[in-house]
């Protein structure tokens, strides 16, 4: 489609804005990899909030808000709930613990085996996780691009823009740009809702395209609706509670704030802060399904919302906010994950900022890679990517919480949980709903193996 010269204004404007944020070159490790431990609460909550706001979230629950209406505000209540239970249960932790990466506490507190099979797990799952947000960005985008730009030429193209932002001064960077974007994005998604509930009252609101069923969140009477089952919802939470708390891209950000005080109050807010702004995405898809019934793509509801309802001008600014989400969560993933290796295989050689940047490098092309020729649904792609992570849930809790908990218990406890997950998606399947056995049965089953196994090995020194 042809692309208004205002819109590539104010597009490459907020670009520009961004990239100036975040334009500071990191000259020592501790800044480039932490942001030298000394975030205030602001930055702090608006990084946190950026990284959580993803493209490939955003599409995904978009497209739920489009298929299944209002009823869909139960997938971001799945993030209010896993980010308070992170709050709760490891935000102070992690900042005491406070180190380079999250893999390291399982080296420290049971063995370096152990902790390296950990860094490994997790540095599968955000493989799969970065290659998901390259495949969403892409997705975004495909609409303005040219017909002669193949896609996987694209994908290239806004990976390399992403990785040339984050090149400079590493976690600086990318804090400072997340600034920049979260002013951004909370004028941004209510401006879509509110708009989204004007054209959809001109053609007959919500009632006219949804069921009363689908109307409003009611769990129970919603367990097995077929537009979105609450039961499928339930596992999400369950696996977002168990899987976020070793995420290594909150971890990090946790690991730079000011104080343990700072990365409580900042969690929690960002539990609230998400939760409204994915929520406001999903109401606004369910309006474009008033006036808009016959996307061919449900997973397309956000670029339509953005040409279809915003002037011109303000789209190219809508899509200067939506690259900037993409790019600051990306682009801290890639961040923690260099990070991983150098705190957990390579030692200080590989922390120095040249070594970083090398390190980002690389996992800007495995993340093209995954995103050219593995990834396909969003939603199915992301979610299965946290099997490796669940697995890691027993090892954590019980590495801050209880003492008796034996390196036995932690090898066991993984070895049960990588295996349940993938036995449930080999077996069971997506099509039979693989996450129910995986969540509802798996997460006890975990648990219990780490127990039982450390109550068997452990010793009078460590009870």
């Amino acid at each position: 489609m042809a692309v208004s010269p205002l819109d590539i204004a104010t597009f490459v404007a907020l670009l520009l804005l961004l990239a100036g944020a975040g334009w500071r070159r990191s000259v020592s490790a501790t800044s480039f990899t932490v942001a030298s431990r000394d975030l205030a609460l602001f930055p702090l909550v608006a990084t946190l909030v950026m990284t959580e706001f993803n493209t490939s979230t955003l599409l995904a629950f978009a497209a739920a808000g489009y298929g299944a209406g209002p009823m869909a505000l139960a997938l971001p209540a799945v993030f209010l709930v896993g980010l308070l239970f992170y709050t709760i249960t490891v935000a102070r932790a992690w900042k005491r613990f406070d180190r380079l990466s999250v893999a390291e506490l399982f080296a420290v507190r049971y063995s370096k085996g152990v902790g390296r099979t950990a860094s490994l797990l997790l540095l599968l799952a955000m493989t799969g996780f970065t290659a998901t947000y390259v495949k969403s960005l892409t997705l975004l985008f495909t609409p303005l691009a040219p017909a002669w730009l193949p896609v996987p030429a694209l994908s290239a193209v806004l990976s390399m823009v992403v990785l040339v932002a984050v090149l400079p001064g590493g976690l600086v960077s990318i804090v400072r740009a997340d600034v920049v974007a979260f002013v951004a994005t909370i004028i941004l998604l209510p401006l879509l809702l509110v708009l989204g509930m004007k054209q959809s009252a001109l053609s007959g609101g919500l009632s006219s395209v949804f069921p009363s069923s689908q109307l409003s969140l009611n769990p129970a009477a919603q367990w097995n609706n077929a537009a979105l089952p609450m039961r499928f919802v339930s596992t999400l939470m369950v696996i977002t509670c168990f899987t976020y708390i070793a995420a290594p891209w909150y971890g990090q950000k946790i690991f730079a704030a000011r104080s343990t005080s700072v990365a409580f109050r900042a969690v929690g807010i960002s539990a609230v802060l998400v939760f409204l702004l994915y929520g406001a995405v999903v109401l606004a898809a369910a309006h474009l399904r008033a006036s808009q019934p016959l996307l061919a793509d449900a997973q397309l509801a956000v670029p339509t919302m953005v040409l279809v309802w915003l002037p011109v001008g303000l789209r190219g600014f809508a899509y200067a906010v939506l690259f900037g989400a993409a790019l600051t969560t990306l682009a801290g993933v890639w961040s923690a994950m260099a990070t991983m290796i150098a705190a957990d295989f390579g030692g200080p050689q590989l922390a120095t900022v040249s070594s970083q940047r090398f390190l980002l490098i690389g996992f800007a092309v495995s993340s093209w890679l995954g995103a050219t020729f593995l990834v396909d649904q969003i939603l199915d792609r992301l979610i299965l990517a946290n099997i490796p992570v669940a697995a890691l849930s027993f090892a954590l809790l019980a590495g801050f919480h209880w003492k008796r908990a034996t390196t036995a218990g932690a090898w066991a406890s993984m070895l049960v949980g990588v295996v349940w997950g993938a036995g449930c998606y080999l077996v069971v399947g997506e099509a039979g709903g693989y996450t129910w056995p995986w969540a509802m049965y798996g997460i006890p089953l975990i648990f219990a193996t780490g127990i039982i196994t450390s109550l068997l090995t452990s010793t009078g020194a460590e009870q």
